[in-house]
């Protein structure tokens, strides 16, 4: 009889937020098969996911259009077995460190629905983070600790800032897929990395208009003005920077905050206050240990956060607010909806979407999703929420409305 081929299509090596079609041939008609995926990340732990499925009767299988009858989903998901990752161990997230290497997922097929003892064909392929041709090149000047990605050729290309949460670091996945769709993206630490503090007193504005500075000058980026963009923390200091600095022509929120959010930041002559919250209103499951973070923040309609509000109608950028309804970290929709209300009220164009069943770590395409992890910051196990199917979809979505966002405005 044949062999059985397990085929990733267009080709085994591909951009992590490019869709792939697995193909599987050579089998029976209407055999019953498991597919596997596995990839184990930088630390060592192990992420599957596995999936049911009976074969058609010409013998081929093909995700784009065979449904999943059950295992970590069901139904027609071509990508279904990259986004339903999950750790072996609990309350792992799944994130790249280092970019200039690909995850490898092994792809196997199994005999039957049952103990997955008969393996009757495998492949791997290879999901990066870093196109053909761009450059990482680490930037460490004056204040700045950052990573600047340059998509290849001289362009000039849009420049974008991109700033993660408060779990810190320096977080460069994101950056490089967007350098690797055309964008030159300085992925940019403010705390919890090198000799910046876990918890700092006070941000400074200015530290971040060196960044602004820094992309700017560079010859490959558009004169034409800068994009920023923030998840949860940096999605409050992307409004800030885009209120409070000139350049920034577009900004985008993910989860986000429309007060300045658990630390003072100082402007030119101002500072803004941290929106109050109280960590006494922290709830902890006595079962899991696991921390809600959702009602810590004081309720924003009361008049004592009035200073602590990001003037976002001030600004002359376009603004995107993207946000999940399932956020458990905290409740992001709210302040956006506060965000859009101001912008709106002074006749500003503004964008936003709203997704429901998704979580707070809204991250690019096909990365799994993580309702549970520890907070580097912290060090307590935050829930994060969302649903994974609809958080799937949610990411893919917001991807192509962050990248249509900025090339319309850049």
């Amino acid at each position: 009889g044949m062999v059985v081929q397990v085929t990733v299509l267009p080709s085994p090596r591909s951009l992590f937020d490019d869709p792939v079609q697995i193909c599987v041939v050579g089998l029976q008609p209407e055999q019953a098969v498991t597919l596997r995926a596995s990839l184990v990340d930088e630390s060592g732990e192990l992420f599957q996911a596995l999936a049911r499925y009976r074969v058609g009767s010409s013998g081929e299988l093909d995700l784009s259009c065979s449904p999943a009858l059950g295992g970590s989903y069901s139904g027609v998901e071509p990508m279904g077995l990259f986004w339903s990752l999950q750790s072996k161990a609990p309350y792992k997230r799944l994130a790249k460190r280092n970019v200039l290497t690909p995850f490898v997922v092994d792809l196997e097929v199994y005999e039957g629905h049952g103990d997955m003892s008969c393996l009757l064909g495998k492949c791997s392929t290879e999901r990066w983070f870093i196109g053909e041709g761009v450059k990482r090149i680490s930037v460490r000047e004056g204040r700045l600790k950052a990573t600047l990605f340059l998509p290849p050729g001289p362009g000039p290309f849009p420049g974008l800032i991109d700033l993660y949460g408060s779990g810190g670091g320096l977080v460069e996945y994101r950056a490089s897929l967007l350098a690797s769709r055309g964008f030159v993206t300085l992925a940019v630490a403010y705390m919890a990395f090198e000799d910046l503090p876990a918890m700092p007193e006070i941000l400074e504005l200015s530290y971040f208009e060196e960044a602004v500075n820094f992309l700017l000058k560079q010859q490959q980026v558009k004169d034409t003005g800068i994009g920023v963009l923030g998840l949860s923390k940096g999605a409050d200091l992307a409004l800030s920077m885009a209120t409070f600095l000139p350049g920034i022509k577009a900004a985008v929120s993910i989860s986000g905050n429309s007060f300045n959010s658990f630390i003072p930041l100082q402007g030119d002559g101002f500072t803004l206050p941290p929106h109050p919250y109280d960590l006494g209103r922290m709830k902890t499951s006595d079962k899991s240990g696991l921390v809600d973070f959702s009602d810590v923040l004081d309720d924003h309609r009361d008049p004592a956060t009035r200073d602590c509000r990001i003037p976002v109608e001030r600004s002359l950028a376009k603004f995107l607010f993207l946000s999940g309804l399932d956020d458990r970290n905290w409740k992001s929709a709210l302040y956006c909806q506060d965000a859009i209300h101001h912008l709106q009220q002074s006749g500003r164009e503004v964008e936003f979407c709203f997704y429901s069943g998704a979580g707070h770590l809204l991250e690019p395409p096909y990365l799994p999703l993580c309702q549970v992890s520890i907070h580097r910051v912290l060090g307590m196990f935050v829930q994060w929420g969302g649903q994974w199917k609809e958080h799937a979809k949610a990411q893919e979505d917001a991807w192509c409305r962050i990248q249509a966002f900025f090339w319309q405005h850049l």
